[in-house]
């Protein structure tokens, strides 16, 4: 799968592509570097054996360079057992499409797969679909499903809102850091009202990626909304923990405390249920199209389709004060102030 676990900071883990360094300039790591590869105004180093991208980039940052290894993203979502665990099959929700609506709504994921809800929509056409069995052994992969429930979701809240859908997550739910710049690459110049992220990453250094913070800085006027990740800790999840992302916490299903996979802290903005949601699915045995799924990534689409609602009437900025700060609403410590999920 060509990942690395990584402990530059002893006890703190993270997981990057072996043997390759981000960087803005093709130079900056010459004496460590055998080749180089440019995308969209950043290059890939190829880094010579032996090299420790870590401790290169840490030098290099100290130095004031904008340089991170190449950090490896996972979607959001449990599919390990239990009541909360692997989605299940389930029946059909209820959903109305609504009217038609000028609001976008970017969303980072594993494709979109056809669905009776949005299929005929005319955002649809061009999307990139889901991969459903990359190794042919009969089973729908891990993540497989992931873009599409998440966009069901975001539907359920935001009726009539068109999806910009890029793949940065394949089939098991794995990504990297190159993938998600090129993919905010794609959608710099496009209007984007809400761009959700659900995934995410632990750094090398428990701070966030120079690049990614560039990057996101390219959408001012975008309402940025990330997973604050199944990590069950306190310890910053990226690009979640950023300050400008707003980034969401799973709530239980009552929606009376925290779902014990969660992530929680001060850095955490938000939450909403992210326990046996059920949304739209693929259509692959024993799957009808609908699924019951839990996660983080769930949770962040229940927030960013309730921001993407308030746009209709209101700029971004103005919509997501206005969900995130309500009167009378209910904050919860570490996790921020609640959504309500649909039902």
């Amino acid at each position: 799968m060509n990942v690395q676990a990584v402990e530059h900071i002893p006890g703190r883990h993270a997981f990057i592509r072996p043997g390759v360094l981000l960087a803005r300039s093709p130079g900056v790591a010459a004496r460590w570097t055998q080749s180089a590869e440019y995308m969209d105004g950043l290059f890939l180093l190829r880094l010579s054996p032996g090299a420790d991208p870590c401790e290169i980039a840490a030098t290099l940052v100290a130095r004031g360079q904008e340089v991170c290894p190449n950090h490896v993203v996972m979607g959001q979502p449990l599919f390990f057992g239990g009541p909360s665990g692997a989605p299940l099959p389930a029946s059909a929700p209820a959903y109305d499409p609504g009217e038609p609506s000028r609001v976008t709504v970017g969303l980072l994921d594993t494709g979109v797969a056809p669905h009776p809800w949005f299929r005929d929509a005319d955002w649809f056409r061009g999307q990139p679909e889901e991969i459903l069995d990359a190794d042919g052994d009969g089973l729908l992969d891990g993540q497989a499903g992931h873009g599409t429930f998440i966009a069901g979701l975001l539907l359920r809240q935001a009726p009539g809102a068109r999806l910009r859908v890029v793949r940065v997550l394949d089939s098991h739910g794995v990504g990297d850091e190159a993938g998600v710049l090129r993919a905010l690459g794609i959608l710099r110049d496009a209007r984007i009202d809400v761009l959700v992220l659900p995934f995410g990453c632990f750094t090398y250094d428990d701070r966030p990626s120079p690049l990614l913070e560039r990057a996101l800085a390219a959408f001012p006027d975008t309402v940025i909304v990330a997973c604050a990740g199944n990590t069950t800790s306190s310890r910053p999840f990226w690009p979640a923990a950023m300050p400008r992302v707003i980034a969401v916490g799973a709530l239980d299903s009552p929606e009376t405390g925290r779902a014990g996979f969660s992530a929680y802290g001060p850095w955490v903005d938000a939450c909403a249920r992210g326990e046996a949601l059920t949304s739209s699915f693929v259509d692959f045995d024993p799957y009808d199209g609908y699924a019951v799924w839990s996660g983080t990534s769930f949770a962040t689409a229940v927030v960013a389709g309730a921001i993407a609602a308030a746009a209709r009437h209101m700029s971004p900025g103005e919509a997501a004060h206005h969900v995130l700060h309500p009167d009378g609403a209910r904050r919860f410590p570490d996790l921020g102030v609640r959504v309500p999920a649909p039902r």
